[in-house]
């Protein structure tokens, strides 16, 4: 289990306790390594930096306690911003509509990497969460498995939705 997995596994049940949902947690940068938490209230109102202060208390209590990181860095407890990360099935289809790009871990048949376009959600079936994008004209299905990387592509109409308080 990396570092980071272990962390997670730390931290997340205490933040849920708390009323958020964990979104991603990852180390950045390398001389001066930072722990990036990103949270989100469950409830679906907007985030404090008052959340994001006793979240970030919380943990560092954890994290002084167990030390699952090895050597220095920095903790951010922060909130995935309007063009967040996708990083679990059910962003998916929350954001469902919107346009995203996805990397991926393998080429899909067509040889491609990398799609950019529109949401069109998500199917559970015996092989796993399968995520369906609008990409041009043509349906692409990608497995959820298969996603080295999500995030919602900043577009007027996703500012406009998060101005409504949509998401």
């Amino acid at each position: 289990m990396t570092e980071i997995a272990r962390t997670t596994a730390l931290i997340e049940p205490v933040i849920r306790t708390m009323g958020y949902d964990v979104v991603r947690v990852t180390m950045l940068g390398k001389s001066r390594p930072t722990l990036q938490i990103m949270i989100e209230p469950t409830e679906g109102r907007a985030l404090t930096v008052d959340d994001c202060a006793s979240v970030s208390r919380a943990v560092s209590e954890l994290l002084d306690e167990h030390d699952p990181i090895g050597g220095a860095y920095l903790l951010e407890v922060s909130s995935p911003g309007i063009d967040r990360p996708l990083t679990r099935p059910g962003d998916y289809e929350r954001f469902a509509g919107f346009e995203a790009r996805i990397d991926l871990e393998r080429p899909l048949e067509s040889g491609r990497k990398r799609l950019q376009g529109r949401i069109a959600g998500v199917e559970r079936g015996t092989e796993g969460e399968i995520v369906r994008m609008a990409v041009g004209a043509e349906e692409v299905r990608v497995p959820f498995g298969d996603i080295r990387r999500a995030k919602l592509v900043l577009t007027d109409e996703l500012l406009a939705a998060a101005e409504k308080g949509q998401h």
